[in-house]
């Protein structure tokens, strides 16, 4: 099966989950907001001590959801085979909402597979490497694009080797998020 025709079968998927109002996303966890508290699960780092977009990893066996410092860390979680694999959603900052860079928000989280990420961006991320930065439509996805360079492209297209790797872009890796569905 060809990664188009992988591509095809889950925006099917996804529409026809649409029309069932008793699938999707009822059960899917709200996000929490952000506080003092957060602290990021890679760096041990406080969250509100960093600018740029957050995520948060929520799973099914813990209360608290797991914090990020960047959205590229976020992503990288998900694409790690010693972390959890019972995701039941994943949150980043909507940075089409954000009062700036450095306040990203509290409260305007996306679910990461509806975002659209600027990756290759001259932005920095919270720890001062590459980011994937969010955004909950498209139009504030190009314009941030054509305002500080990079790509725009949704949580499946964004390359394992950006996240996983140096600072810069690979090309896209073949990866099935299907183990990070929420449950």
């Amino acid at each position: 099966m060809t990664r188009r025709s992988v591509g095809v079968i889950i925006i099917a998927a996804l529409l026809l989950a649409g029309c069932n109002p008793d699938t999707g996303n009822s059960n899917m966890p709200r996000p929490f907001p952000l506080t003092r508290d957060a602290m990021g699960v890679f760096c041990g780092m406080n969250l509100m001590e960093h600018p740029g977009p957050k995520g948060q990893i929520i799973t099914a066996s813990r209360i608290d959801p797991f914090w990020f410092t960047s959205v590229r860390d976020t992503v990288a979680f998900t694409l790690t085979p010693d972390q959890p694999r019972d995701i039941r959603a994943i949150y980043v900052s909507d940075m089409a909402r954000a009062t700036s860079w450095e306040e990203p928000g509290a409260t305007n989280w996306i679910d990461a597979r509806m975002a659209f990420f600027v990756i290759e961006s001259r932005k920095q991320g919270g720890m001062g490497a590459a980011e994937a930065v969010p955004f909950g439509n498209r139009a504030a996805a190009d314009g941030f694009a054509t305002d500080n360079g990079g790509r725009v492209m949704t949580l499946a297209e964004i390359p394992g080797s950006y996240v996983l790797g140096s600072d810069t872009a690979g090309e896209p890796v073949e990866h099935d998020r299907g183990d990070v569905r929420p449950n």
